[in-house]
């Protein structure tokens, strides 16, 4: 996949972890966006070290969402944790 696509994939997949965690978040729009970036990057390469898969199959493969949301989930909690603001 280009980099576009990775962009696209972040930008909806930090999205939808926002969604998905509870709470005030911090940050705006672009934390959001760089949230799902590195999010999606961290969860393809959690899905391929760990369960040793080829989560990134292609754009319109679930498994690169769900990889790509649920690292972006892992960086918002992270992100929340570092900024020290509560769920």
């Amino acid at each position: 996949m280009g980099i576009i696509a990775w962009i696209l994939i972040g930008l909806i997949a930090g999205a939808i972890a926002k969604a998905l965690t509870p709470g005030k978040d911090p940050g705006g729009c672009l934390v959001t966006m760089v949230i799902g970036i590195v999010g999606g990057l961290l969860g393809g390469w959690l899905g391929k070290v760990i369960f040793g898969v080829h989560s990134i199959n292609g754009f319109f493969s679930l498994s690169t969402w769900i990889a790509a949301i649920v690292g972006s989930v892992i960086v918002l909690l992270l992100y929340r944790a570092v900024t020290g603001r509560s769920r």
